[in-house]
């Protein structure tokens, strides 16, 4: 088969000789064949530097957020371990002030809560930080969180249980007659004793406080007047209803100044010194009673 041929005349200006130049057609096609592919291969190129330069500026923002993710963690570790340093101090104050109250101390966990494992490393790759690694320090972090957050309730409960016990503490405090309610010498003590009036041996349910004919008397601790009148034996008196089976006596008073159901505070004055009823001189007759039953109020003062 006879290949074909292109032939071109190339004509010089000014000159007569022609010159003759036959290309075949298969060069040709061969060429255009490469000039189509050399085309096709930059405009192939040229895509794929643009779609690299956005890649390369993708990789760019993925390696800044996560240098920023990493920081951040970096951040939220410091804040758990923190959070744990104070979790710590809370319950060594909590087992102290348990102590202090004789209250049950609860066993200590022994796996505990402190030691947030793994930090994020100071120079990362961007494979690290994409890594399973990163994934894992996050659950972990996140597992120390919800524990911390356990804890933090345990602790909210146990102090609870110290505030409502310390309040409860406090007003049997408030209402434990733990002070004098007169300042003067006691001229007779709790017990058996001869009587001044018949020389017999006779029950005393007090002790007596000799002191200055008007001086205040107080309550030695919170309570209600259950009781305020006179009789023959120890004159102007008052019963005051602490709480708990506690009441308290005071006769011989000067005056009647309290009633019946009025309520008083430790400290508050509810008479004066007097010398009404069977006595031999200003004094207050001070009684204490327990469930009923008449004990020393040296039991309770300081």
């Amino acid at each position: 088969m006879k290949r074909g041929r292109i032939t071109f005349l190339i004509i010089p200006q000014g000159q007569r000789t022609v010159r003759e130049v036959k290309i075949s057609t298969v060069l040709i096609r061969g060429v255009i064949c490469l000039f189509i592919a050399a085309l096709a291969a930059t405009a192939y190129l040229a895509n794929e530097y643009v779609e690299n330069r956005k890649n390369l500026a993708l990789i760019a923002e993925l390696e800044e957020a996560n240098q920023a993710q990493g920081e951040s963690l970096r951040v939220l570790l410091r804040k758990v371990d923190c959070f744990e340093k104070r979790i710590a101090q809370l319950n060594d104050f909590d087992r102290k002030i348990r102590i202090m109250s004789n209250l049950d101390v609860p066993e200590e966990d022994e796996e505990g809560l402190f030691g947030v494992g793994g930090s994020v490393p100071d120079e990362e790759t961007p494979e690290s930080r994409i890594s399973s690694m990163e994934r894992e320090l996050i659950d972990e972090i996140q597992h120390d969180i919800d524990q911390l957050l356990e804890e933090t309730s345990e602790r909210e409960r146990s102090f609870r249980e110290l505030v409502e016990y310390l309040e409860k503490q406090q007003s049997i405090l408030a209402c434990t007659p733990s002070i004098w309610p007169v300042v003067g010498w006691v001229t007779s003590e709790f017990g058996y004793r001869k009587s001044p009036f018949t020389g017999r041996r006779e029950f005393h349910n007090g002790i007596d406080v000799a002191a200055r004919h008007g001086k205040e008397i107080v309550a030695p601790a919170d309570g209600i007047v259950s009781k305020a009148g006179s009789n023959r034996y120890i004159g102007n008196y008052v019963w005051i209803d602490h709480g708990d089976g506690i009441v308290t006596i005071y006769g011989h008073l000067r005056d009647q100044i309290m009633e019946a159901e009025q309520t008083v505070k430790r400290g508050d004055v509810i008479g004066h010194v007097g010398n009404s009823g069977r006595s031999t001189g200003p004094h207050l007759h001070y009684s204490v009673m327990v469930d009923g039953d008449y004990v020393n109020p040296r039991r309770y003062l300081f």
